[in-house]
């Protein structure tokens, strides 16, 4: 062997052991989420760096729902997993039993998160410090009881889990799963966060603009289909909507509906708002021989909207439209 071949010999393998000696490159975590909000705010951080799989399709239940078999698989190999908890999505309690404890993301156990209870007439918001181990119990029963109409309904009680309604949660969340992100693919941190400061820029200055076009509105009476829109209100400091239905997913009885139609003739609602994919018939029944007019459909879930980034900012604006239109008279 010439000593010129033996001299490139020796160049290959001490570079082929510099490469073996180099820790292995991150790479973007495959991230899951479970309703389209979430998977909005996972897009805004991830930018043009990935794109979060969004278990849940536009529709969908998020109270009830089975993952389909490529779900579920893309769920075991997933880098993280982000969604609201249980309590939104009782039926991916499950399957997180069998993921490592650091997958998985549940957003209203993020420390700051503003919660509050189903029911409360005001929101009496309080922050979720979560700087303890995530073993605690919130003592809420999440089954899903049949109501008067024999329909199998969502549970109303304990913690409110609409809580991305509340749009100081949505920043708060976003510079979360940017740290998450972070953690796990370091060389694209500095990105993460710089999106994740971009998108609360963006949320900052949709809520400055809707708590200008909310002020004029505040305590307004209005009806909605179901109480789903306490962190909406309370943040906005507007009324609590009165809610026809018990649940999402239920049916009033006939004597509920009629103690509703009393308290919308006696509270003297302005506005009753249907919500997307549930029947606006039974808001009609509920103002019939009132001067309760209907509003626009309200959609906390963004059903109506294109999947992506700008899904979330898509919400609150679309909520905020809904309610100021009506109760101011346009």
């Amino acid at each position: 062997m010439t000593r010129k071949n033996s001299l490139r010999l020796s160049l290959l393998a001490s570079g082929a052991a510099l490469l073996m000696s180099l820790p292995a490159r991150a790479e973007v975590p495959t991230v899951v989420t479970d309703i389209p909000a979430v998977g909005a705010l996972v897009q805004q951080v991830l930018g043009d760096l990935g794109q979060p799989e969004v278990l849940l399709g536009n529709g969908g239940d998020p109270h009830n729902y089975q993952l389909r078999p490529s779900q579920a698989r893309n769920l075991q190999s997933a880098g993280l997993l982000v969604w609201i908890g249980p309590e939104l999505s009782p039926w991916l309690s499950r399957p997180v039993e069998g993921l490592d404890a650091a997958v998985s993301m549940p957003l209203l156990q993020v420390s700051g998160t503003k919660l509050r209870e189903y029911g409360a007439a005001e929101a009496h918001d309080h922050d979720h410090d979560h700087d303890h181990d995530h073993d605690h119990d919130h003592d809420h029963d999440h089954d899903h009881p049949e109501d008067e109409a024999g329909h199998e309904g969502h549970d109303h009680s304990g913690t409110d889990p609409h809580a991305w309604l509340d749009p100081a949660n949505g920043q708060l969340w976003l510079s979360a799963i940017a740290e998450a992100l972070s953690t796990r693919d370091p060389e694209n941190a500095a990105t993460y966060r710089a999106n994740a400061e971009a998108g609360v820029a963006a949320i900052g200055a949709l809520d400055t603009q809707l708590a200008q076009a909310l002020t004029p509105v505040k305590g307004q009476k209005f009806v909605v289909f179901h109480d789903a829109y306490g962190y909406f209100t309370a943040h906005y400091g507007l009324e609590p909507g009165i809610a026809v239905s018990l649940g999402d997913a239920s049916a009033p009885s006939a004597a509920r509906l009629k103690d509703i139609r009393q308290q919308i003739a006696s509270e003297q609602a302005v506005c009753a708002f249907p919500e997307a994919n549930h029947d606006p018939k039974l808001l009609q029944v509920a103002i019939e021989g009132t001067s309760t007019r209907l509003g626009a459909p309200l959609d906390p879930e963004g059903t109506k909207l294109e999947l992506g980034a700008g899904l979330y900012g898509g919400i609150l604006q679309s909520l905020g439209t809904a309610l100021a239109d009506c109760l101011s008279g346009k």
